[in-house]
């Protein structure tokens, strides 16, 4: 499909902010989630730019947008898209938010429910769930991991092979890479202090939220996202749980004409 894209930056007092931009119409402000950047959306964003006014970020420390040298939060992040929205003068939009944009989009809702007409969120992060606190140890502890003991274990994975461990030391390892490759998301998902980032946790304030709300759930998915979707269907009053079967994680990138089909509905239902 042959769609031109509008790249732009923008200044804010945050840091310099990047995103893709493509339609016209009805706004809606796509963001990414923890292990990625705005161009996980390009595909759903061209599916839908007949119809619709797409905006792609790059969260504040991912991507093209500045990695500033100060303490991240959720806060911050959303204080950020508060500024990127008035600065691009779009008064109310729809916003889709998957894993950590998830996160942001829902703490937007609560803090500025005014400027949406609905909430679409993709297995969102931001609550509790069975499990977590492991889940996210383990990352902890290869993010933080000296260098010398990494370079330790590839040396000595032939060896390793023989006790039959070489699959998990290479998995550990890729993973690793993978959070060093976004810090930004790793700070904000597990390398603050513990209550830090469960202070920012939304139990409390997802009842708030009254817009229209959709959940898109892969139904394969790690036992953790399940969880979390399911708190964020017991708490939002006005909400869908669409659970997407023999799909798992990164629903944009692996079903996006699912995840169209879903959007447009829940807009033909919300807007019109």
């Amino acid at each position: 499909m042959n769609i031109l894209f509008r790249n732009s930056r923008r200044k804010l007092s945050q840091g310099i902010l990047f995103w893709r931009e493509v339609g016209a119409g009805i706004p809606i402000v796509f963001l990414h989630s923890a292990w990625n950047d705005g161009s996980e959306w390009v595909s759903i964003m061209e599916l839908l730019a007949d119809h619709v006014h797409c905006f792609a970020l790059d969260l504040l420390g991912f991507g093209e947008s500045t990695n500033p040298n100060i303490h991240h939060s959720i806060d911050l992040q959303v204080e950020c898209l508060a500024d990127f929205l008035e600065a691009l003068k779009l008064e109310k939009v729809y916003l889709v938010g998957n894993s950590l944009g998830g996160w942001i989009a829902a703490s937007y809702a609560v803090k500025y429910p005014e400027k949406i007409y609905g909430l679409i969120l993709l297995s969102p992060e931001g609550v509790a769930a069975p499990g977590q606190e492991q889940y996210w140890e383990k990352r902890r502890r290869l993010f933080n991991c000296p260098p010398w003991i990494i370079k330790f274990l590839r040396l000595v994975i032939p060896l390793i092979k023989l006790i039959g461990w070489s699959e998990k030391i290479t998995n550990d390892l890729e993973l690793r890479k993978t959070l060093l490759d976004y810090p930004t998301a790793s700070h904000l998902l597990f390398n603050r202090k513990k209550t830090e980032i469960e202070a920012e946790f939304l139990e409390k304030d997802l009842p708030d939220i009254k817009v229209p709300c959709l959940i898109l759930q892969g139904g394969e998915d790690a036992a953790i996202a399940i969880s979390r979707s399911n708190t964020y269907a017991g708490l939002i009053p006005n909400i869908k749980l669409h659970n997407i079967a023999y799909e798992e994680s990164n629903l944009p990138e692996s079903c996006p004409d699912i995840v169209v089909e879903a959007i447009w509905d829940f807009i033909s239902i919300s807007y019109y």
